[in-house]
């Protein structure tokens, strides 16, 4: 049964939604898809959603779709879950949004509190923003001004940012400056500032060329060396909590960011860790950092349940202390967003946290990510898979034309979203990496949902394989 009725006589602020006709031509008329290719857009058959239900996209004509991607990395617990609707509800009914320049507001207050509560030890202040770009913009802004106002001659010398290969964190010009994936960021060097970047982790087309069994040393080595040859003008290591997500979910070796933490110890730089994607019980803890003490800790996606734009930077006392000072002193740090610490936002938010600290979450989605990783291993035996990297409850399943020799397929046979597509037809919404599949359930996934979204991508790895 579609679920967009008929058009009535009613006046128009109560009419009906238009048919599903009239909302394609009015989409391809007038909405830009992000990270989307418009020439194609419509070929490839892309869902009209009108509603949802637990872990499940409902689409116009009534069909359901497993959210296999948790609406791109973010929804933890279905769609609809009553209690975060209640907390909004609930937060209407008071008011959805004030400033938090200058003033407060009770739910903003009251999430800032709960998060240093569960966050990594050391962290104990919060600054509020919009969504994972606008955190990480954030922490580089604070990092620079920390330098300069903490000690002059370091404020000149500590200036750069080491990032990794490979790496995203996000869309903002900051953000983007940070990235080392040339599809989404090459385009955009002239707006943006120099970094100095190490190799990524391992994948087996890393830019080391190294393989497997000798990327765990040789990895963190290059970041050390190139940290160590720069000490003196580094203001913070920047990287991602332990798997790099947009670049193809390519994990970090084991101990990587432990090490990382040393070396910024030691070089006397700061630790930026944007844990957006990984944070609130993706990899089986709360938070990947949990034992690293960051100096700075960016937090999105999931924050909100998947329910409304907010973001979180998190930082120690001793960041927040070199911003103090009197109004004339101009130690302040100017960066503000107009819905900072919205209070609906913040709401859902405190109601995902009370879902996030129930004793039974963890140890289910530990036993889910066992699970996933049973179930992975029937798509091994694929030739068209050439890699499959797991983190969490997470993983990427990477095509490629023939394992053995590891050659990719030509970009523009879109083999990844042909799988996609495929899996679509059985029942599973996935959106890929260029030709890596990606699999980033809700928290909240059942075991059988589990199979069924493996199953799927089975449907699809045939389809390409024949």
């Amino acid at each position: 049964m579609p679920l967009l009725p008929a058009a009535d006589n009613r006046a128009p602020s109560q009419a009906a939604a238009p048919d599903r006709a009239t909302l394609e031509g009015w989409d391809d008329a007038h909405l830009w898809h992000p990270f989307t290719p418009g020439s194609v857009y419509r070929d490839e058959e892309p869902l009209l959603i009108a509603a949802a239900e637990g872990n499940y996209l409902i689409d116009t004509e009534g069909q359901r779709y497993l959210d296999g991607v948790a609406s791109l990395w973010c929804n933890l617990f279905g769609h609809r879950h009553p209690a975060i609707d209640a907390a909004i509800l609930a937060q209407l009914g008071r008011i959805a949004h004030s400033t938090l320049l200058g003033n407060a507001n009770v739910p903003a207050v009251e999430l800032a509190r709960q998060l240093i509560e569960i966050a990594p030890a050391g962290l104990s202040r919060v600054f509020f923003s919009d969504d994972g770009s606008t955190a990480v913009e954030v922490a580089l802004k604070m990092a620079l001004q920390y330098w300069q106002q903490v000690d002059s001659g370091a404020g000149v010398r500590r200036r750069k940012f080491l990032t990794l290969g490979n790496a995203y964190h996000g869309d903002t010009v900051g953000a983007v400056s940070l990235g080392g994936i040339d599809l989404f960021h090459a385009r955009y060097g002239p707006l943006l500032f120099e970094t100095l970047r190490s190799a990524s982790p391992y994948c087996y087309r890393c830019p080391l060329g190294l393989e497997r069994s000798s990327c765990d040393i040789d990895c963190f080595t290059a970041l050390e060396r190139l940290a160590l040859s720069q000490a003196d003008s580094i203001a913070a290591i920047v990287l991602e909590g332990g798997v790099q997500g947009a670049a193809g979910m390519i994990v970090m070796p084991e101990g990587f960011l432990r090490r990382a933490r040393d070396l910024a110890d030691r070089i006397g730089a700061l630790l930026i860790v944007d844990e957006v994607a990984t944070g609130f019980g993706r990899s089986g803890e709360m938070f990947v950092s949990q034992e690293l003490r960051p100096d700075l800790l960016c937090l999105a996606k999931g924050l909100t349940g998947g329910y409304l734009p907010m973001a979180a930077t998190l930082t120690t006392e001793a960041i927040y202390s070199a911003f103090l000072g009197r109004p004339e002193q101009g130690r302040t740090f100017y960066h503000g967003h107009t819905y900072t610490g919205n209070a609906l936002g913040a709401a859902a938010a405190l109601a995902t946290l009370e879902l996030l600290r129930a004793d039974d979450l963890l140890p289910t989605v530990r036993a889910r990510i066992v699970r996933l990783t049973s179930e992975l291993n029937r798509l091994k035996h694929y030739r068209v898979v050439g890699d499959i990297r797991q983190f969490g409850l997470a993983a990427g399943i990477e095509l490629v034309q023939d394992r053995s020799s590891r050659a990719p397929f030509p970009a523009a046979d879109r083999n990844g979203m042909r799988v996609c597509r495929a899996a679509r037809r059985k029942g599973v919404f996935l959106r890929p990496l260029g030709d890596t599949i990606v699999l980033m359930p809700p928290l909240s996934v059942t075991d059988a949902e589990i199979v069924s979204l493996v199953d799927a991508v089975a449907a699809g790895l045939e389809e390409i394989t024949e």
